[in-house]
Parts: C-alpha cells; structure tokens; sequence
C-alpha cells in the first residue's frame, strides 16, 4: 500500500487511466466523465500552480467549499506537495472561517465563490497570516478590489492551473517527485468540529488514519472497479472525506449531487450508481417520500403498498433470523432460531416475491437499476427506516465513527449484515465497552466506548490540554458514546456519555452555547436543548416565573394561576418571540441549530433531581423525567 493518499492516487491513476474518476455536471445539467487520466493531469498542473504562489511542505491551506470537482483536484495537490487542508462548507458562518483560518495559520485558502471570500474580508484581521485567496468561481472587480486593500491577493482557480502548466512544463515530473516525499504519518488535514459560540477544536488527521480505513472497507463492502458513488454530502465532513478516498483506492467513479430529494433521485436515474452514502435524514427523507407519491395515489395502490411493506417486514424478521442476521447478546440457540423462523419464512416468501414484482422493483427502479448498497453514518438511523428499506430488499448498511478516528470505527458487513448494529470494528482496530471505572464488561453489557487503532487521530491542532481530556498515552480515544457488543463482536450504539447533539442530518450540535443564549432573556430561567437522533432541535424552556407573571400583568393577560398562565396563547408567543430572537443568525446560529419546538415546564430544575451538585443539567436524568413531554416535541 503507498504511503500516502496522493501516491495512491498516482498508482491508480496510471494503472486505471481510461476509468471515469468523475462524473460531473456541465452547464446544462448533463453529466460528464474526467478520467483518471485527466483528473491526474488536473492535479498536477494546480499543485505546479500552488508552489508558483509559494506553497511550502507543512503549510495549512484553507479549503472553504461544498462538493465541486475542483475539491478533489485542490485536495490531492494540496497533499501531495506535504502540505494540510483545513476544510469547511459554504455554510460556515465569517466568526468560524475566521477562527479555522487564523487558529490554523492559514497563509493561502482555496474559496468556492465571491462569498466566501466576503467572509474573509469581514474578519480578515482575525487572519493576519492569511496572504492569498484562489476562488473556483471569479469574483467580481469589486470584490477583487477589496480583498486587495484588505491584503489578501486574488487569484481564480483558473489562472492557478495557467501558471500550472506553465512550471510544470519547466519542471516535468515535479508533483510526483513531492508526493514521493510523503510519509504515512504525515499530516494530512485539520478538520474543525462544529461550534456555535464556543472554539472548535481542529482534528489533526494523518494520511495513515485514511489509509487504515482505505484498506480495511474493501473488506467488508463488495467494491468494483467501474462502480460510480453518488456523492450527496458535505465533502468537508469526514465522513463524506473517506468516501471520496474509498472509490479512488478500488478505481470506481465520483457522481456530484445535492441532498435534495428532486435533485438526488433525477441524479440517480442519470448515472444509475451502485453506492449511496449519507445521513440518517436523506434516508428518511426518501421513505417519506416514497409514502407521500403513494399515498397521493390513494384507493388501491395505498392499501397494496402498505400491505406488501407489511408482508416485507415480516419476511425480513424471519429471513434475518434464519440467516443469523439477527443481534445475540444473550446465548440464543441457532437450532430454535432456524426451527421457529423456517416455516414463517417459507410460507411469505411467494407474498414477498408478488410484492417485489407488483410494487418494490418500481421504487428499485428509481434508484437507478444498479444500486447495491447504501451506507448510512453521522448519526443512528432510526430503527423505522431500517425496517423500511429491509423490507423493500434495499441494502442499507449503518455504520459508526467519530471525525476523531477519520471517522470509521466500523460498519456493518455487505454479506451478513446484522440489523439494529453497526457491524464489527474494522480489522486492527481495537474495541472496549467499559464501565464508570474504566473495567471492560462483557458481552450485552451497556457502558462507554473506547476504541484504539491506526485510523484515530494525531490530537487536536495546538490544544494538548484537550487531546488528554479524550486520548489516553497508550492511544485509547473516549468517544463520549455509550453502547454493547454482541457474541459476535457487533456493535450497538445505545446512547451518548457526552453532551454533543447529533441530529439526522449528521449536524453536530454543541447545546451548551444554546442554552446559555436562551437563558440570557428576562423570561428564560433555564432551558435544556434535546434533539439526538431527531431531524431538528427543541427544548425544554423554565419560565422566570416572576418576570412572566409580571409580564402577563402589564399586558392584560388573565392569571387564574401559574401553570394556567403558561398555557396562555399570549405567554407562548412572548417565550417563542425570545427563543427565535436569542438563537438566530444574527446571533452566529445555523438554521440547524435554531430551536424548532419548545415545552414550558412550571417548576424550576432542583439539585439531585434535574441538577448535579454542581448545578450542572443531568441530560440522562432529564431525558426519563420528562420523556412524555420530549415525545410530544418531536411527534409529527
């Protein structure tokens, strides 16, 4: 295996040249191969480009922007010439690309557009390194001019490559002559987790942490050359990172889509890709959809559509146990398991297979014809779902990582996929489900997740107080997640140790900041954000009882008591007016860290109840006191 991303690259490159690495759309919206070949001329010219700007081994470079071809392009040059990407999405907010650039030391960023580059000149004395800007789409004069006067030099990615070719025809062979420099533990890119008010921290990854991970997957997952990847997500997470690295390593082909439904399914029919990976909500999304184009229907197809998904879970139950596709965390004898699910199975089987002519192979179909597997990450996927697409003979395989492990831990196997766990740890990584002090538990015994291996990172960029708090020196990374282990050595995530939100759409939330901002209203006592799992956040909001009290005097609002009070349409809109108010864009708040329900509770959070001695929100002990109130958020 080379010893680094690029070299990878290089040797696939020229044992592959005529496979489509790239499948991107023209100005008219069709799809359009680049070669392995052409994607490697690519690269060379932008990274010859790059050293004619004074691009160094060591550096950091900014990356700000969503999934373009020219991000691969900008990434492999990037690293090939021994120097780090710090990525982020155009979504990032001038206070955090400020914050990444400056903290990192950034001297040179690749931008996507003119706003992007907006940001920078907004904040640019938080980035005094910061001397060169490229953008994939010319800004205007105007911009140009005033990132000028700002001192930041514009250049499009154009003319980058112009210089490109230019040095690279003085000096033939330079890139691979850089890139055979790189070591598996060099330095490959910062990834900043996500942070509302608070610093993020940068995940210094190596390239060996990819590379781990780029050997093992092809073991679980049955990869071909040719096979295209629709590629849906933010290409600065992780997550999306390794699958743009995945297909490069087995010489499968790119397709760049949005995640938007319209969008994603007319892609699909397009290039008709056999891998999908994505979010817990993409997926939720497309069931949803599924139901609502039935459902429009109406009269028979509904009743026949629902009836066939019942029949197919049904028949997925059954086929999974006798398949020993089923999790054991308790001894279960495979004898009884066979004998009791045989005969259910054999009866659905010619039900399932009507079902699969009349009504699953047209959703199949939509799909592009080809599709084998999809893999879902950045959150659990809800058990509904799951159910959903087993039922329909879709292949959707979970699996689980952190950014800090670059981010695959592990993921569940294409040719015996156990529902309801995300799979076996990748080989040579090390697994342990600990308890409170730190003892390993057995099988089927729910505690704290440690993992150690080669795909977890080299520490947080700068912040060696943090590295400790979660690394320990023998390489034990905490994960902050709760889970069991099966007999089989299958994973189930049960919950979170730590207070990160992770919502469907694999959106990492911090609810610290959240809450802070919420209790800075004269109405707000104390708030608790919930969302883990869900599509969008909420809360649970305790009103200042004498601030509103006062309030609903002044304004002529009738009390007949408290909790009366509080279900005054009035006193609604007064909290929803400060909760919109507080967490907004404004504010530096991302729409999916807005506050879409909330529930008002009457009585304040005590000590050893709702708070630690500390005062501190005791989110588990929340969670059971008031799970009827967070069902009735997140219902609908």
């Amino acid at each position: 295996m080379a010893q680094t991303v690029p070299l990878l690259f290089l040797e696939q490159a020229k044992a592959n040249p005529d496979i489509v690495a790239q499948y991107v759309k023209d100005g008219s919206g069709e799809f359009q191969p680049i070669s392995y070949a052409e994607l490697a001329e690519g690269v060379k010219r932008f990274a010859a480009g790059l050293l004619e700007l004074g691009l160094e081994r060591g550096d950091r470079v900014g990356l700000i922007s969503d999934n373009r071809r020219e991000w691969m392009v900008s990434d492999l040059a990037i690293l090939g010439l021994g120097a780090a990407d710090v990525p982020r999405g155009c979504d990032a907010t001038e206070g955090e690309i400020a914050y990444i650039l400056g903290f990192s030391e950034c001297r040179l960023a690749l931008l996507e557009n003119e706003k992007q580059l907006r940001k920078i000149i907004a904040r640019k004395a938080e980035m005094p390194l910061l001397r060169t800007a490229v953008l994939f789409d010319p800004p205007a004069d105007g911009a140009k001019r005033e990132a000028e006067a700002a001192g930041v030099a514009i250049r499009s990615f154009a003319e980058v490559d112009g210089l490109g070719v230019k040095r690279a025809g003085r000096n033939p062979g330079e890139y691979e002559a850089e890139a055979a420099k790189g070591r598996r533990d060099d330095r490959a890119t910062l990834i900043f987790t996500s942070g509302t008010t608070g610093e993020p921290k940068g995940v210094s990854l190596s390239h060996g942490n990819f590379l781990h991970q780029i050997e093992q997957i092809p073991r679980l997952l049955m990869i071909k050359p040719r096979d295209i990847w629709l590629s849906v997500l933010p290409v600065w997470h992780s997550f999306e990172r390794i699958l743009q690295y995945v297909p490069m390593a087995s010489a499968s082909s790119i397709a760049y889509s949005k995640p938007v439904g319209s969008v994603m399914l007319a892609d699909m029919q397009a290039v008709r890709p056999q891998w999908l990976a994505s979010v817990p909500r993409i997926w939720e999304s497309v069931k949803d959809g599924v139901y609502r184009s039935i459902k429009s229907q109406g009269g028979a197809k509904a009743a026949l559509f629902g009836f066939f998904v019942g029949v197919g879970e049904s028949f997925a139950f059954f086929r999974n146990h006798l398949l020993g596709r089923m999790p054991d965390f308790d001894h279960r004898s495979r004898a009884l398991e066979v004998a009791a699910s045989l005969l259910p199975f054999l009866l659905l089987a010619p039900l399932y297979e009507l079902g699969n002519l009349l009504v699953f192979k047209k959703i199949k179909a939509k799909l592009g014809g080809r599709f084998v597997a999809g893999i879902s990450g950045g959150g659990a996927l809800p058990p509904a779902v799951d159910r959903f697409f087993d039922a329909l003979g879709i292949l959707v395989l979970e699996g689980y990582g952190l950014t800090e492990t670059a981010p695959v831990i592990g993921v569940r196997l294409q040719r015996r996929p156990v529902v309801g766990t995300i799979g076996p740890v990748l080989q040579g990584t090390e697994l342990a489900v600990v308890d409170d002090k730190g003892q390993v538990l057995p099988h089927g015994r729910k505690g704290r997740i440690l993992v150690r291996g080669p795909q977890v990172m080299q520490g947080y960029y700068r912040r060696p107080e943090l590295t400790a708090k979660v690394l320990s020196p023998d390489g034990w990374l905490d994960t902050g997640d709760l889970g069991a282990l099966t007999r089989r050595g299958e994973l189930r995530i049960t919950g979170r140790a730590k207070d990160t939100i992770v919502l469907r759409g694999g959106e990492n939330v911090e609810p610290a900041p959240i809450e802070q901002k919420l209790c800075e209203s004269e109405y707000i006592k104390q708030a608790v954000v919930l969302g883990q799992d869900q599509k969008y956040l909420a809360a649970l909001v305790v009103p200042d009882q004498d601030a509103v009290t006062a309030w609903a005097k002044e304004n002529n609002v009738p009390i007949v008591d408290y909790e009366d009070l509080l279900r005054q349409p009035e006193v609604e809109e007064l909290i929803d007016y400060e909760v919109n108010e507080l967490v907004s864009a404004k504010n530096g708040f991302k729409s999916f860290e807005r506050i879409f329900r909330f529930a008002m509770l009457g009585r304040a959070f005590e000590v050893d109840r709702e708070l630690s001695a500390k005062q501190e929100i005791k989110r588990f002990a929340i969670n059971e006191l008031y799970k009827r109130e967070i069902a009735r958020l997140f219902a609908g």
